[in-house]
């Protein structure tokens, strides 16, 4: 292919994929399967590849994200985002009118639009194209996180059209959907890791995280609320957010104009029952001015505009018995406290337990047995217990006492300093740990091995064929057999998969281990930075600390893991049944040492290479990557955007700033 048929195909793809993407995100109407979605972006992502000289910041292929650790630059907001005022009832929401109507001693039309709880956006276009999206900060400026909002599929990149201003600012919220955020947390769940409190808190943690692949992976979705400035005071705000839809933007099809405070009411009333059925959280109704004009004429105070209130619906709760509390113990450990409740009906569902999450909060809420409690839903997902009536109680009722041993197998428990969750150190020992660790083997995102699941486990278990995962490798067909509902082919199959899964990549069965904190995406950076377990195991803190995504809390971690003589055993085990603990193509065979000796830190963005690519090369050289700025520094690497604090930092302690080429001078 030609350079002049390959651009006429990649327009052609972009163009296709756009549309796909406008239909699936905006219309919710798509017209092709994602198997060919996909068949179509890996076409032009290959195109992309061979001919970068017809790169485009609009491409689709932007949304797949990047694993290049960017750090987030401040951006001045050219309109400050202010917060809203709230109100908490209709009472209140007729002050509000009043106030407008003596003002403008006029008749007022408001628009009513849902309140989603997400994390607010601003989004800036240039002839069409996105070029710079901000978070909200402190409304004066805000992180700059364009490389992350790329990825999010219901936000075009390229406006549809050309009725659109040529520069001007759009502003939305991002928001995680329920579903989204209840796999989330079940990974996270199955990783070791905390969980998210709410979809608010996963939207706004993933939106910072400095990883854009993952950001991609966490499915995010965008509505848009607003148009500010002045490019749009010939209509209205209802006729600016229809004609923002037109463009390709998502505008929420819950939005309506009020004629008056009545309908403002019924608006109210539907949407505090119908919110439930929603696909995303909301926690109130906006409702502002609709005329431009009036707008302008009501104007601002310091912090909030005159012209619109965020009307907050109440947390739908209900008054119910505690029955007892039971304690449930993960994989990782962590003993997790639970409310059994006398069932009770809220937002929309039969509630009948409740996380009580950990000793802090069982203390704080000075449980009793038998306590009159108030449940809600936080974030209309997860129930939990929010206060006590106390003047239900029985002089004679027990207080709720977080337990002290393990409930399963009696150990001790433990808790690290700044942590709430209390653990069962017997990580080899304890059944549901036992259990959980094995599960988490065999699952399909680190050993696949096909035909056993949780309840195979714990026939294996209970009938006392394994205590860990090595076991696995020992099983024969003959003790395979006679269990409940397995067979001689399902014993073949669940044997063929444990010989399959010995050529499983080192990042995976490294995942697979279980250890606290290490998810896939940590996994693949150890594996990859370190090439083998054996050099990961020597790894100091302050060596895995300098590799991408990885903080103190996991090295510390991964130390404590490998530092227990029961794991060195168990992975040797392992080791001898077959398994993969080298990375091919590591890249951590050494070229030279022309680097030896020396610690250099890494800040900014570059243009030759990636930040990843760089760190390979400092350690393929013999050097050493820090991630902190000491007076033991060698160099600090520094591209666009340095950091301001490191870039201080350096200068204060005199450690020399060299740019890309100077490295790559260094090296040659």
């Amino acid at each position: 292919m030609d350079k002049k048929e390959a651009l006429q195909r990649i327009e052609t793809l972009r163009k296709e994929l756009e549309d796909h993407n406008y239909n699936y995100y905006v219309l919710s109407s798509p017209v092709i399967s994602d198997y060919e979605f996909d068949m179509m972006m890996k076409e032009l992502e290959t195109l992309e590849a061979d001919f970068p000289e017809f790169s485009d910041p609009a491409s689709p292929t932007l949304r797949v994200g990047s694993d290049r650790n960017e750090e987030f630059v401040q951006v001045r907001h050219r309109y400050p985002m202010l917060s809203l005022s709230n109100v908490y009832s209709f009472e209140e929401m007729q002050d509000f009118d009043q106030r407008v109507r003596k003002e403008l001693e006029a008749e007022v039309e408001y628009v009513c639009e849902l309140k989603f709880d997400g994390t607010s956006i601003s989004l800036s276009y240039e002839n069409g194209i996105l070029v710079r999206a901000v978070t909200r900060g402190d409304g004066e400026s805000g992180d700059d996180v364009t490389v992350n909002v790329r990825t999010i599929g219901s936000i075009p990149l390229r406006l549809r059209g050309n009725a659109f201003p040529e520069n001007f600012e759009i502003r939305g919220e991002i928001v995680m959907p329920f579903s989204v955020f209840e796999e989330l947390n079940r990974v996270r769940e199955e990783n070791g890791e905390p969980l998210f409190a709410n979809p608010r808190n996963a939207a706004s943690g993933t939106l910072k995280l400095q990883n854009s692949s993952v950001v991609a992976s966490r499915k995010l979705d965008a509505y848009f609320y607003a148009i500010p400035g002045t490019s749009m005071k010939q209509l209205s705000h209802f006729d600016s957010l229809a004609q923002a839809r037109e463009w390709g933007f998502k505008v929420s099809e819950n939005m309506a104009r009020c004629r008056n405070l009545e309908e403002v009411r019924n608006y109210l009333d539907y949407w505090n029952e119908e919110r439930f059925r929603l696909p995303v959280a909301t926690d109130g109704v906006v409702i502002k001015v609709n005329s431009f004009q009036q707008q302008e004429m009501l104007g601002f105070t310091a912090k909030s505009p005159r012209w619109a209130v965020a009307y907050k619906f109440k947390a739908e709760q209900a008054v119910t018995t505690l029955s007892s509390v039971t304690y449930q113990v993960g994989r990782t450990g962590a003993v997790t406290p639970v409310a059994n409740l006398e069932p009770v009906q809220l937002a929309g569902t039969r509630v009948k337990r409740a996380s009580l999450h950990n000793a802090d909060i069982i203390a704080g809420l000075d449980l009793h047995l038998d306590d009159q409690v108030m449940v809600e839903k936080g974030g209309e997902i997860i129930p939990k217990i929010v206060g006590v009536d106390k003047s239900k109680r029985h002089p004679m009722a027990l207080p709720v006492v977080f337990v002290t041993a393990c409930p399963e197998c009696g150990e001790p428990l433990v808790r690290s300093e700044g942590e709430a969750a209390w653990y069962c150190p017997n990580d080899t020992g304890c059944p549901p740990q036992i259990k959980g660790k094995i599960e988490h083997y065999i699952s399909r995102k680190a050993m696949n091995i096909d035909g056993l699941g949780a309840e195979t486990v714990e026939l294996l278990y209970r009938n006392q064929l394994v205590h860990d995962v090595a076991d696995l490798y020992t099983l024969k067909v003959d003790q395979l057999i006679p269990l409940e509902r397995l067979g001689e082919k399902s014993a073949q199959r669940i044997l063929k998969s444990l010989d399959d899964s010995k050529t499983v990549p080192f990042s995976r069965s490294l995942f697979a281990l279980g250890i606290r904190y290490v998810g896939e995406t940590v996994a693949k950076n150890l594996a990859s930075a370190a090439g083998s377990i054996d050099r990961l195991m020597e790894m100091s803190e302050t060596e895995l600390t300098s590799i991408n995504e990885i903080g103190e809390r996991i090295a510390a971690s991964i130390r404590q893991y490998f530092s227990d003589p029961r794991h060195l055993h168990l992975i040797q085990r392992l080791k001898e049944a077959g398994i993969t603990f080298t990375e091919e193509n590591s890249g951590s065979a050494q070229l030279s040492d022309k680097l030896s000796g020396l610690s250099i830190v890494i800040s900014g963005t570059f243009n030759l290479h990636s930040r990843d690519e760089l760190k390979q090369m400092i350690e393929m050289h013999g050097g050493k990557n820090v991630g902190s700025i000491s007076k033991n520094t060698s160099y600090v690497l520094a591209g666009d955007n340095m950091g301001p604090s490191k870039l201080e930092k350096a200068q204060k302690l005199g450690v020399p700033i060299i740019n890309e080429e100077e490295f790559l001078r260094l090296i040659h």
